[in-house]
């Protein structure tokens, strides 16, 4: 059986994506407009309905602000 780099490109993506029913948005934005895409977020899908959250976020080195939102896709 041959490997090939993109065999292990696809099983490490494959990986990366859950399959649990979240729908995943991800966003590199300067401080400010990270807090205002969150809010505007949770405003257009409110926690108790979609179950949205935060799910990941981290600080890149220029200062960026690099997160990950996720929701139900069911709800739509």
């Amino acid at each position: 059986m041959v490997f090939r780099p993109r065999d292990l490109a696809d099983r490490m993506a494959a990986r990366r994506m859950p399959d649990d029913g979240f729908l995943r948005e991800t966003f590199i934005l300067p401080r400010a407009e990270a807090r205002t895409t969150a809010r505007d977020f949770f405003t257009r899908f409110p926690k108790a309905a979609y179950m949205s959250e935060v799910e990941s976020w981290r600080e890149l080195p220029g200062g960026d602000i690099e997160f990950t939102m996720r929701r139900l896709g069911s709800a739509d």
